[in-house]
């Protein structure tokens, strides 16, 4: 391991996601942008969504409709101001992409409504109309490989694969020439090179994606470890809601697979969430039986396989047509037959997992965090969209609006921005190298994170839970600390070490919270009091 010489850009994006590749493009315009991705450029949350992207396109919807979902779904906590930004730029975000050629599903056939809308819109939980544009059941997909093309091919985009940010550089408040702390880009560690380096930006930017890797069952890839939360956080920002981890309630149940998604567009095209015995149990539920939302299916299901003892529960299609049920869902389709199991036949073994978090570093409608020169966009970012409950489908969304306004705001005060002059700043001080056993040990760590978070801050918690996973992942922090403080940083100790941070930090969030309100749900609070509605704010 070695240091190597400081390199500068005019923007720093952090994440190779949907929100960091439509910014990357965005900035080009002005200046010179480095993209950096902990793996390829293809590795992200967004490569594996499903469903697709929520926004008003049909004649039969309006942006009301959209709206009043949102904030039906985000229990009374959703910024409305924020809610209706976003929902008016959807129509125009979609077109973007469009226009880049995303591959999205045509209609199959004409459904007698006269809809103008050439596209196939499905529907999923929460959602009073049809209004999610998708690609099959892989959009993440498709969106996330054209972005990804028109990224490489952008000569003022320089991409910066396998790399993984340490910390943000920050100046300290104490320092006369700024008046208050600010972000002058990060130091990076590279595993291609094994080398560490600064790299100094006039503007950075947070698009790292969430924390999934917290729970033993995600639906989440492995890089997923809460990384920019994490540096935020040690560089001064506020964060916020991380008590609100949204479980997806159908999550692939098989040994030979893990994190895959089975999506919801299932239950909007008419399948079933059954039991072992065949009994549909999310009757009498909810009004809306299996799209009922989110957080109530999730809960349901836990409930149901704790009254059985089952491991799982089943998502049933098999009724549906077999032609319908293979063109709409191939992906699923395919990767169920690679384990055995024909959905057009049988029923899917699911579990709910760790999907989405709602909380995050906090913005403005900028995306614009309490640090200067550093905004965060997409899950990393607590901007008031989500509330206490996701929306389906809104996250892709909240990715693409929220590239456009931080565009927007940076474009505005480019001129200013622009005379900046990077700081210097000194080479990372490299400690010794890693023990031979690290990676042993840092996966047990890591083991336990997950088993701790899952059985103790998961699906339905208490305050004895709560109190016991504090105090184990204090202890963890604890032996991290001391265990490898001296140590050069390596990609696995520092995903363990954010990990551990982001997992106190949500406790934290979860023990203040001293209600039931979207998807935190405790048994020792079970009414929701609008006097503790505001958001849990940690500085």
């Amino acid at each position: 391991m070695n240091t190597a010489d400081t390199k500068k850009y005019d923007f720093l994006i952090l994440g190779s996601g949907i929100a960091g590749c439509t910014l990357a493009l965005k900035l080009a315009s002005l200046g010179q942008v480095a993209l950096v991705c902990k793996e390829t450029l293809l590795d992200s949350n967004t490569y594996w969504a499903q469903g697709g992207i929520a926004s008003v396109l049909s004649d039969h919807d309006n942006y009301e409709h959209h709206v009043q979902d949102t904030l039906a779904a985000g229990a009374g906590l959703c910024h409305e101001k924020i809610v209706r930004k976003v929902v008016e730029a959807g129509p125009k975000c979609i077109q973007e992409l469009i226009d880049i050629g995303v591959p999205f599903t045509k209609q199959f056939e004409k459904n007698g409504t006269e809809d103008k809308c050439p596209y196939h819109l499905t529907k999923e939980g929460g959602h009073s109309a049809r209004r999610i544009i998708h690609a099959d059941d892989f959009t993440g997909k498709a969106v996330q490989e054209t972005l990804a093309n028109k990224v490489t091919s952008n000569k003022n985009i320089t991409i910066f694969e396998y790399h993984m940010g340490i910390d943000l550089i920050v100046n300290s408040k104490s320092e006369l020439v700024f008046s208050s702390t600010q972000v002058h880009g990060a130091y990076l560690l590279s595993e291609t090179d094994n080398k560490i380096f600064a790299l100094l930006a006039k503007c950075t930017i947070l698009a790292t994606g969430g924390q999934g890797k917290l729970y033993l069952y995600t639906s989440n890839p492995d890089i997923a470890t809460g990384d920019g939360l994490a540096m935020a956080w040690r560089a001064g920002a506020r964060v916020a809601n991380l008590e609100f981890m949204q479980f997806h309630p159908t999550c692939l149940y098989h040994h030979l697979v893990k994190n895959f998604l089975v999506t919801e567009a299932l239950r909007g095209e008419g399948a079933f969430l059954i039991s072992k015995s065949g009994h549909r149990f999310m009757e009498g539920v909810h009004p809306l039986k299996e799209l009922a939302p989110r957080d109530i299916v999730a809960r349901t299901i836990d409930a149901q396989m704790k009254k059985t003892g089952d491991s799982h529960v089943f998502l049933d299609i098999s009724h549906m047509n077999q032609d319908f049920i293979t063109k709409h869902f191939p992906g699923i389709y395919k990767k169920c037959m690679e384990v055995g199991i024909d959905i057009t036949k049988s029923p899917i073994p699911v579990v709910p997992a760790a999907h989405y978090s709602c909380g995050g570093v906090i913005t403005d409608e900028w995306g614009q965090t309490s640090v200067d020169s550093l905004w965060a966009i997409g899950e990393v970012a607590c901007t008031g969209l989500h509330g206490a409950n996701r929306l389906a489908s809104n996250s892709l969304l909240e990715g693409l609006a929220f590239a456009q306004f931080t565009f927007e705001d940076i474009q505005s005060k480019w001129d200013d921005i622009s005379k900046n002059i990077h700081p210097k700043v000194e080479k990372w001080r490299l400690g010794k190298d890693g023990p031979v056993d690290e990676l042993a040990v840092v996966s047990q760590l890591w083991n336990e994170i997950r088993r701790t978070m899952w059985n103790y801050v998961g699906i339905v918690r208490t305050d004895k839970r709560l109190e016991r996973a504090e105090a184990r992942i204090s202890q963890i922090s604890l032996e991290m600390e001391h265990y490898y403080s001296n140590f050069t940083p390596s990609r696995s100790l520092l995903e363990v070490k954010n990990l551990a941070l982001v997992a106190q930090l949500t406790i934290k969030c979860a023990r203040m919270r001293k209600e039931s309100r979207g998807i935190h749900y405790s048994l020792d609070h079970l009414t929701t009091d609008e006097l503790k509605r505001d958001s849990v704010l940690l500085s």
